[in-house]
């Protein structure tokens, strides 16, 4: 018995790990039986990262969520489980691991810089909720939450609710970002002013935010906020954004029947367009300032806008708007029973339309003629 006992135990009671042994190791063997869900899991448990763990873990039950709750054949349930996703997978392990062993040393900004870097990284449709996600945790977090990075993430984020429509949102991130930029004097991670990139959203955003009330003929509440939108693009010091928010001021006055104001906001846009040699700025200054002249019943300053404006539009080969001058002209010295004069107008017009090729433009050269 004794003898049996002892050709039993004859060979080692531990695996051989000789570098000479050829059997592949127990986890190695795993990493081939288990799921690639499981094998990323598993590695950030091994390498200590429990929180991100906890976190990669959450967002692919979550998607599990997703999908189960769209409907059979809908975009969602065609798209690839994120769980069978390997880039990503491995992406979202390296940098929630890296935020995580930033936080540990108390390096915030670090910690942040590795979600951001997620945000940005996420940026197909599908993966939205993904980027919404990365960008609000590394924006709305109590530690790190004012430093560059998080502040970068709110000028992402009231772009990405621009983009989606959701206004008021994307008006509270981009006026955040602007109160977290305003002492920072930070670049984005392309090297943009922070500042300025969310002051033109915030534009953008009052813009919008003006045309439901725009259509509605109530100009007050536009007014009020295109004249908050023309605040941020002085303050911007990016003078193009002026002469664009003092433009869409003039239009505005001049749709409510106020031309004196309108006519202020058009003279601000030509200084402005002037001194950028901004000829597309110049030309529909002008074109807005002889509607207004023209609606005073003043002629003379509204042919005067309109010479301007033709020469403008020659002599930077603006077809389109040279054609429409022309017609205009046209219009003025025709109610003016100037007919010779008008003629020779309608047919300059009708030439540049022919040259131009528009057929919406010749049409309306046409009529003129009839």
């Amino acid at each position: 018995m004794n003898t049996a006992a002892t050709r039993r135990h004859t060979g080692p009671f531990l695996p051989d790990i000789t570098t000479n042994s050829r059997k592949p190791r127990r986890s190695t063997q795993y990493r081939f039986r288990n799921s690639l869900k499981q094998n990323i899991c598993v590695q950030m448990l091994q390498e200590g990262y429990h929180r991100s763990f906890s976190e990669l873990f959450s967002l692919l039950s979550s998607d599990q969520d997703r999908r189960a709750a769209a409907e059979p054949g809908s975009q969602v349930r065609l798209q690839t489980p994120l769980e069978e996703q390997q880039d990503k997978l491995e992406t979202m392990r390296l940098h929630l691991s890296q935020a995580e062993q930033a936080e540990r040393i108390g390096s915030w900004s670090g910690a942040c810089e590795q979600r951001l870097f997620l945000g940005r990284y996420f940026s197909t449709s599908e993966d939205l909720w993904l980027r919404l996600h990365f960008l609000h945790s590394c924006a709305d977090r109590k530690q790190g939450g004012n430093s560059r990075p998080a502040t970068e993430a709110r000028a992402c984020m009231a772009e990405l609710y621009l983009q989606r429509g959701e206004l008021e949102e994307a008006r509270q991130q981009a006026e955040l970002c602007i109160k977290q930029a305003e002492d920072g004097g930070w670049l984005d991670s392309a090297g943009r002013p922070l500042r300025l990139r969310a002051c033109q959203t915030l534009w953008t955003i009052y813009n919008q935010l003006a045309d439901a009330p725009l259509d509605n003929a109530d100009y007050r509440e536009a007014l009020m906020l295109l004249h908050k939108g023309y605040s941020v693009a002085t303050e911007s010091e990016d003078k193009h954004m002026e002469g664009e928010a003092s433009y869409r001021l003039g239009l505005t006055y001049q749709r409510a029947g106020d031309h004196d104001t309108a006519k202020q906001f058009f003279n601000t846009c030509m200084q402005i367009f002037g001194t950028l040699q901004d000829a597309d700025g110049l030309g529909k200054s002008y074109k807005a300032m002889a509607k207004s002249t023209e609606s005073e019943g003043n002629t003379h300053e509204t042919v005067q806008c309109l010479e301007t404006l033709a020469d403008i539009c020659r002599s930077n080969g603006l077809q389109h708007n040279l054609a429409d001058a022309h017609l205009c002209l046209g219009n003025i010295y025709y109610t003016r029973s100037q007919y010779e004069r008008a003629c020779e107008f309608f047919l300059q017009g009708y030439e540049v339309a022919c040259n131009v090729g528009d057929v919406a433009l010749l049409q309306k050269a046409q009529e003129k003629f009839r």
